[in-house]
């Protein structure tokens, strides 16, 4: 049978069209465990012949040229430049607060020490070295000790100054290969108990990074891969530049729909082949529907209504996330289909 919804649906041009960098999250977007997802690489390689890209890490535990080592091992083509670090982008920060050559005192790993030691910094793990700023960032060795030298030397004292603390980032989980473990956020999570102060944070979805990233490739006309909302989405959306969202790492259908606007992706794609393919448009049809290709979903007040799921589960999925999201409603007052939130990508 022919598909006349199909055949009829306008196609805007593919993602990376007109864009002169990509920023790629790597963990869930480029490689899952110790594998890369099938079709990353090959869809990267082709996109690095005519655009620049920069790695983005939040992960503070290691250095620029052990991330493209690991890259390349993959089968990418990429140098520490391409490249950049919660880590760099925390020293942006710490450069307007103290001086060079000041004592830093850190938690964390070589990612952190490698970087102040490259812009003139002194560094300490102990807080009896009067360091001049904490700069806290995630390693799978930190654990209490390392967290109570943090919280000793960001305790307020009388007649003492308070002294800058910079976390590299927010996330409060990261994903190994056992499942889901404590996040940096968490660990600075524990500080603050204990310190009853917030440090500034360098890291996605803060635009310290963004920044960092935009000085270094000299344009800010990009385009954010991510596979998770609440760092690289929202960072996006802050920064002012379009994000894609593919389904390939940590949030799924059950999030793309709840998403508030702060968090609300450009793209929906599958995988990052999808990068070069054209785009489907969203059309606004009768009665107030949301059409992509030949799936159809309407909101009737608080109820979204699938009036035709059509044949493609990620147009279904986009038209879903276009309607919830037109409507400006928050997503717990909404009564949604449970076809909407399958996962057709696991």
């Amino acid at each position: 049978m022919v598909n006349l919804f199909r055949r009829e649906t306008e196609m805007l041009p593919a993602p990376i069209a007109g864009v002169e960098l990509l920023l790629a999250d790597l963990d869930g977007v480029v490689y899952k465990g110790d594998g890369a997802i099938p079709g990353a690489v090959e869809a990267l390689n082709l996109a690095a012949q005519t655009t620049q890209i920069g790695y983005l890490t939040n992960n503070a535990s290691r250095t620029d040229s052990q991330v493209a080592e690991h890259l390349n091992s993959l089968g990418l083509t990429v140098d520490p430049q391409n490249i950049v670090t919660s880590p760099q982008a925390a020293i942006g920060l710490l450069k307007k607060l103290v001086p060079q050559g000041a004592k830093i005192l850190v938690v964390g790993g070589e990612g952190i020490t490698y970087e102040l030691e490259k812009h003139g910094y002194q560094w300490t793990r102990k807080a009896a070295d009067n360091p001049d700023a904490v700069l806290q960032g995630f390693a799978p060795h930190v654990g209490w000790e390392h967290l109570a030298e943090a919280s000793f030397a960001l305790q307020e004292r009388p007649g003492v100054p308070l002294i800058p603390w910079i976390a590299t980032n927010t996330d409060w989980t990261i994903p190994v290969a056992g499942g889901i473990a404590p996040g940096n956020g968490t660990l600075v999570s524990a500080v603050h108990t204990a310190v009853q102060r917030l440090p500034e944070f360098a890291g996605k979805p803060e635009q310290p990074m963004y920044e960092t990233a935009f000085d270094r490739f000299k344009t800010r006309s990009a385009l954010m891969l991510g596979d998770r909302l609440d760092t690289d989405t929202r960072g996006a959306v802050a920064a002012g530049i379009p994000a894609l969202h593919v389904l390939t790492g940590v949030d799924r259908p059950k999030q793309l729909i709840a998403a508030s606007q702060d968090m609300q992706p450009t793209y929906i794609v599958e995988s990052l082949a999808d990068l070069h393919r054209p785009y489907p448009s969203t059309k606004i049809v009768r009665n107030g529907a949301h059409q992509v290709g030949d799936a159809r979903v309407r909101m009737e007040g608080h109820i979204v209504e699938v009036l035709a799921e059509g044949s493609s589960e990620i147009n279904l999925l986009r038209a879903a996330c276009s309607a919830i999201y037109a409507s400006g409603l928050a997503i717990y007052g909404l009564k949604v289909p449970e076809i909407l939130v399958e996962d057709h990508w696991r």
